[in-house]
């Protein structure tokens, strides 16, 4: 079994900083990509940002410079910075990642979510 437990999510206001954090425990052998969704009241999910195993990152348009994200490999962990809120950044906010198990099976793994809401 994988688990992947998340926090650091909460109420800010525009313009503040909140810090995701993401940890992967259980029987992992490898994690390639690990990625933030989102997922807003009347929107559909979207991917945040991803990180590939070498630290290759991709983000969505509307977060690119405000948003970082990062990994600590040896931790099984994944963050995502988060700077210069806004409203519309208010969702639940989800991780993923892409799981090799040690019996070697892919498991498509994700948080619970944590909610993040910017108050204006």
């Amino acid at each position: 079994q994988v688990q992947l437990v998340e926090s650091g999510g909460g109420l800010v206001q525009a313009g503040g900083s909140l810090r995701l954090s993401c940890a992967a425990s259980g029987t992992i052998f490898s994690i390639n990509a690990m990625g933030w969704y989102r997922h807003g009241a009347g929107k559909q999910r979207e991917l945040v940002a991803s990180i590939t195993s070498g630290g290759t990152t991709t983000y969505e348009d509307s977060v690119k410079g405000r948003f970082t994200i990062s990994r600590d490999n040896a931790k099984n962990t994944v963050y995502l910075q988060m700077n210069s809120l806004k409203p519309e950044d208010t969702a639940v906010y989800y991780c993923n990642a892409d799981v090799i198990t040690v019996t070697r099976l892919r498991r498509d793994t994700w948080g619970q979510g944590t909610q993040v809401t910017v108050s204006s």
